[in-house]
């Protein structure tokens, strides 16, 4: 499997021009007081299907016109299909979850994708989505294993650099949601290239750990069975093969942070940013509010991710009190 490079985070950036929105990088000054710093947001959940999912999606299939294709994933990559698929014309099957968000798996019928489910307990979505690719003929776009995929998810790296140009600010550092890795592997290529002195950091939910564990030990390393998390979009088993590669190269490392500092994080996303953020997209923002890096006097970027959260969960996190309330 080859190896995407800046060229190709370019490439995409052409391919999604047309359709991807460019999303605003946001600030709030009470964010900023509470880290004694500057955040700069990245607003994914403004995306189409209101995730950074659509970029790859779209970069992939773009790139394979007029097959059908398949896909597995918890929601987001399958909104993301889903709607790529839409604009491209073609047929899309996605091996979704039994228990995912039943608005991801709504959002997605509703672009006209068809949906299989599976038990995420007993049954590998893999080698289901493979089988029926193999007997339909259909192109397999993985979530984030893919060269395409990952290229399209560099998008944002570029679009971030730019952003934080024209405010006249370099960042001094970035953090980014991540599950299998091709999020932070995209904006790696962008962000290594165009900003080379940023340090750039992976973020994950407590239990899922397993990109900052591998690249601790020099090796890709699983999630232990039986984990929890709310961050149900970043609950990939272990990091992919390609992700791994590069974000071994180009990452200063990973941080992780807990179902409590996530949640806090979304509350702050709405109270001040007026934004929804989902559990797995507000990861990296919970990493630089809870203190997981020094962020005194710093710039830092902040990818948010998605905002495809369940409408129940949501309600009960905003109305959640914790131990501090401040602002």
């Amino acid at each position: 499997m080859a190896e995407p490079d800046f060229t190709a985070v370019e490439a995409a950036a052409a391919r999604l021009a047309p359709v991807a929105v460019r999303t605003p990088l946001l600030e709030h000054p009470a964010l900023n007081a509470l880290t004694c710093g500057r955040l700069l947001l990245k607003a994914e959940p403004l995306q189409r299907t209101g995730s950074f999912k659509f970029r790859g999606a779209y970069n992939a299939l773009s790139q394979q016109p007029g097959r059908p294709v398949v896909a597995y994933s918890s929601g987001n990559h399958a909104q993301g299909v889903a709607a790529a698929a839409a604009l491209l014309g073609v047929p899309a099957t996605i091996v979704m979850p039994a228990d995912a968000p039943a608005i991801k798996r709504a959002n997605t019928e509703a672009l006209g994708a068809r949906v299989q489910l599976y038990d995420r307990y007993r049954e590998s979505r893999e080698a289901l989505a493979t089988t029926l690719a193999e007997t339909t003929g259909a192109v397999l776009v993985k979530p984030y294993d893919d060269p395409a995929v990952i290229a399209g998810q560099g998008t944002i790296g570029l679009e971030l650099a730019a952003q934080a140009k024209a405010l006249g600010v370099v960042p001094d550092a970035v953090l980014i949601c991540c599950g299998g890795g091709g999020l932070s592997a995209g904006c790696g290529l962008a962000l290594r290239h165009l900003l080379p002195a940023c340090e750039l950091y992976a973020v994950e939910p407590a239990g899922f750990d397993d990109t900052a564990r591998s690249l601790a030990a020099g090796e890709r390393l699983a999630n232990a069975p039986g984990a929890s998390s709310i961050c149900d979009a970043l609950l990939a088993p272990q990091p992919g093969r390609l992700t791994f590669a590069l974000n071994q190269r180009q990452l200063t490392g990973g941080l992780v942070v807990d179902d409590a500092a996530v949640a806090e994080a979304m509350r702050l996303a709405f109270r001040h940013l007026k934004l929804v953020l989902e559990p797995g997209g507000a990861v990296a923002l919970a990493a630089a509010l809870s203190g997981r890096l020094p962020t005194a006097g710093r710039t830092i970027g902040v990818v948010l991710s998605g905002g495809n959260v369940d409408p129940d969960l949501y309600a009960r996190i905003l109305n959640e009190r914790p131990d501090d309330n401040s602002t």
